[in-house]
């Protein structure tokens, strides 16, 4: 069987959701369609994300996350305890209104809105009462040829995200609220471990966050110190994974891909010797597909055995890469890493939330197939 460690194609998670999924949703938000019906719309929607990714080709498939309006439903939508609104398609729509490709979004980060897309307060302790990973694991497996993985949105990202000078009468400090945090997310990794998934993904875009001035404004401006959040947050994803024997864990850092947008700029080089060496993850997805993730120099503090999966393909345009220009940038990565500890994928998911990027249906496919006809001709 093939090693997951090392597979050479990935995907990151999140497909374009059908106009059947959205429709269905809309209709559940208005009381015009029971849950039922609901799920036998997502059910269709994951068996159609199966096929396509299966069809391409790829060494990995996710279930497109059909059953999210948002990719941190895997946690917010999961616990109870935040003073936070119910998720609705509407709301997310609402959220990237008149968005355009590729300019900087300014999150609405302080609206009362969805636990972990919005920074919110707790009322309660946090407490799981759905293990959304759980149930979608169960049904894709269920549906699959090809071993499915499933992601979570980790905990710098939940920490990031939470209204913590609101919460000290629950919470009297971060590393309360990160114990918990994690308590909470290694009982959902059990739980899927123990279904048979073999692929565990942990979403952090929150890292290069540490690399992005305005970010590090607003830490600073909160009275925070942005080197001890980034120490907390990295001893906590690395707590997160460990004692999981046979499961693989990769890690993805993006800059945000809302409506082909993005929240962040900055480079790895700041981060990734502690990145690297601090997080036992086995994956690294990063990045790499603009100017805004800069060379691929950072690569030389990958430790041996860990694989760097590039994310050279865009998820935001619809202009379909070339696999002789996406060789050449492999080539170039591999002036600091050697070729075997390479792999490529999507820069991030082609639908972070319902919305979805800027792209049809048929320039996910596309883009899915040069992934996988890449990985052919680079390493056989």
């Amino acid at each position: 069987m093939t090693d997951l460690r090392t597979v050479r194609t990935d995907v990151v998670g999140s497909l374009l959701r059908p106009a059947a999924v959205i429709d269905a949703r809309k209709a559940f938000d208005e009381g015009r369609l029971d849950a039922a019906a609901l799920r036998a719309a997502e059910d269709a929607a994951v068996r159609d994300a199966v096929t396509l990714q299966e069809g391409a080709g790829l060494d990995v498939i996710s279930d497109g996350e059909m059953r999210r309006l948002n990719f941190q439903d895997s946690f917010g939508a999961a616990v109870e305890g935040y003073d936070a609104s119910t998720s609705t398609l509407s709301a997310y729509a609402r959220r990237v209104e008149g968005g355009t490709a590729l300019r900087r979004w300014e999150v609405p980060l302080h609206e009362k809105g969805t636990a972990i897309s919005h920074r919110r307060p707790v009322k309660s302790r946090l407490k799981l009462v759905r293990n959304v990973p759980l149930e979608e694991y169960r049904f894709v497996a269920g549906v699959a040829k090809t071993r499915a993985k499933v992601s979570l949105i980790g905990p710098d990202r939940i920490s990031q995200r939470f209204d913590h000078e609101n919460s000290k009468a629950v919470y009297k400090d971060m590393d309360a609220f990160m114990a918990d945090v994690v308590a909470i997310e290694r009982e959902m990794i059990r739980s899927v471990a123990e279904a048979g998934c073999r692929y565990v993904h942990i979403d952090a875009p929150g890292y290069t966050a540490y690399v992005d001035e305005p970010s590090l404004k607003l830490m600073r401006d909160r009275g925070e110190n942005p080197d001890e959040n980034f120490t907390r947050s990295l001893k906590a994803d690395a707590a997160l994974i460990s004692g999981f024997p046979g499961v693989t864990f990769g890690i993805h850092l993006c800059r945000g891909n809302q409506r082909s947008m993005w929240h962040r700029e900055g480079t790895y080089d700041a981060i990734a010797e502690r990145l690297f060496a601090d997080l036992p993850h086995d994956r690294f997805l990063l990045e790499y597909d603009s100017e805004r993730s800069g060379s691929f120099a950072p690569l030389r503090f990958m430790p041996k055995g860990k694989v760097a999966v590039l994310g050279l393909v865009s998820t935001k345009v619809p202009e379909l890469e070339t696999v002789d220009a996406l060789r050449k940038r492999i080539d170039e990565a591999a002036k600091y890493l050697p070729l075997d500890q390479i792999a490529i994928s999507p820069q991030c998911g082609f639908a972070s939330d319902v919305v979805g990027n800027l792209i049809t249906p048929d320039d996910q496919k596309r883009k899915l197939e040069v992934v996988v006809e890449t990985a052919r001709r680079v390493w056989g």
